[in-house]
Formats: C-alpha cells, sequence, structure tokens
C-alpha cells in the first residue's frame, strides 16, 4: 500500500558524483539486496515501533529493507545505486539526503531508518529532520557503540571494531536530539539471521572469509586492508586448526545474541 502522491520529487537518473554520507555506495553498494535481506524477527520489532501509524517516510532506505508492506510508505535513498537494487512493487523513493528532507513538518505519522544514521553526514541534522517530519513516532534501528566492540570479531580484526564505534552516535545523544519520550531496547539476533550485519554471523564465522559478505558490511571499508587481511589470516587458521571452536564453538548453536543492535522508539 503506497501513496505516490505524497513522494514528492522523482529519484534522480544518475549516480552522485560524490557521496552522500560516509560510504560511497555508486562504489560499493552492489549486492545489498541479497546480503541484506530484512530478518523477519527484527522486522515484527520495527513494525511494533510504528504502531498506529498509516504513512511512514523511511530515510537511508537503501533497498528498501524493514519497509512495512501494510503502510503507505515513501522511501529516501541518495544513492542511485542502492535505488535501483529495490524490487518492483517497494514503495516509490525519493533522491535526497537525511539532512534535507524535501517535505513540509508533520508530513508523516511516522519516520523511520534502519542501520543507517552512522553513515550520515551529520547525524544529529539527519534525526532533526526525521522529528520534524514525523507527527508521531521516530524508529531507529541502530547500534550502541559501548556495545560494538564485545564479541570474539573485534580479537582478529580490533581495527574494524575501533573505526564502527567511533561512526555510531552515542544513544544518548540520540535521545537529545529526539526529546520527548524514548524507548531503547536491546534486539536479540537470531543465528539464522537473514540481515547480513556483521553481529549476524556471530554464531557462522566463516562468513567472514567471503569477501561477497564483507562487501555488504560498510565498516570493513574504514580499517587499513593490510591489517584487515592479517586478521582473516589468523581467523582462518583458527578456524582451520579447531582454535576458534575450542574457544567459541558453543555461538555455532547458540539460538540468539545479545549484541550491539538497538530499537530506538522517541515519541512526540
Amino acid at each position: 500500500m503506497h501513496d505516490t502522491v505524497s513522494a514528492g520529487p522523482e529519484p534522480g537518473p544518475s549516480p552522485r558524483t560524490s557521496p552522500a554520507g560516509d560510504v560511497d555506495y555508486e562504489a560499493g553498494g552492489a549486492g545489498y539486496a541479497h546480503r541484506r535481506r530484512p530478518d523477519p524477527r527484527i522486522a515484527t520489532l520495527i513494525r511494533a515501533g510504528l504502531g498506529d501509524a498509516r504513512t511512514v517516510v523511511n530515510v537511508g532506505a537503501g533497498a528498501g529493507s524493514y519497509e512495512p508492506d501494510d503502510l503507505d510508505v515513501v522511501a529516501v535513498e541518495p544513492s542511485a545505486r542502492m535505488r535501483a537494487q529495490r524490487p518492483a512493487g517497494s514503495a516509490p523513493v525519493v533522491d535526497a539526503t537525511a539532512e534535507r528532507l524535501p517535505f513540509p513538518d508533520d508530513a508523516f505519522e511516522a519516520a523511520m531508518a534502519t542501520v543507517t544514521i552512522h553513515q550520515w553526514r551529520d547525524p544529529a541534522a539527519g534525526l532533526r529532520e526525521l522529528r520534524r517530519v514525523s507527527s508521531g513516532p521516530v524508529v531507529l534501528l541502530t547500534f550502541d557503540p559501548d556495545a560494538v566492540p564485545g564479541w570474539w570479531l573485534n580479537t582478529y580484526v580490533p581495527e574494524v571494531f575501533a573505526a564502527e564505534a567511533a561512526r555510531y552516535p552515542a544513544i544518548d545523544a540520540i535521545r537529545a536530539v529526539l526529546g520527548g519520550s524514548t524507548t531503547v531496547t536491546p534486539v536479540p539476533i537470531p543465528l539464522d539471521c537473514t540481515d547480513g550485519f556483521t553481529e549476524a554471523f556471530y554464531g557462522r564465522p566463516e562468513a567472514f572469509l567471503d569477501p561477497a559478505v564483507r562487501a555488504a558490511q560498510s565498516a570493513w571499508h574504514f580499517a587499513d586492508p593490510g591489517a584487515v587481511a592479517a586478521g582473516l589470516d589468523r581467523l582462518a587458521a583458527d578456524l582451520a586448526s579447531g582454535a576458534w571452536d575450542a574457544r567459541h564453538g558453543r555461538l555455532r548453536t547458540l539460538p540468539e545474541f545479545g549484541g550491539a543492535v538497538r530499537l530506538v522508539v522517541a515519541q512526540p
């Protein structure tokens, strides 16, 4: 169910000449529609956060993950390459950035942004825009930077985690910008999570040796390639020798992992 009248400007016909955020998705956005498929259990939590809203803007929408198909959604995505991966029949999409949304105040009954605010050039400005255009809840799927380094991959590629933690806005900072009444809920990550962010593979370590998996995770762009290669070589060696399983093998059957993923729901 989509309201195309409220969609605003048509998507830009060509890729941006410079990135809209801290990752160039025109150059590195391939495979997201396949590797970053919405996980239905996480989708249920996001949908619950949207409550009774009927109209929603999805900012930093990428290939369309987590857009509720029972609501009138307008997507905002600045990357032409990401917009091109949106499936047929998905919500209308606008070529714009979070910091300058082309909509009037209270244009939507809710706003959402999933795994994207850390990529914006000015997260605080983008959050203020989400609050401005939504008369109801602002729903974010993000990561707590204090919890990001807290699992085994950090011992192999600490450079990735150091860079990643620095990108995520602090949860208290998000609360302060959005104001109102805010709840923050830890999101359990299922063992077979279909959304391929890094923590989704907590119990599937071999996945990190696949360049296609890493290509759909922006964290790897921010670490020295030599350090990453050395860390992955150590991981491959530990998997081959059984050392990884001796230390972490229980994770291969752990149904859920309590990592850094957080659902933030801010009411006006």
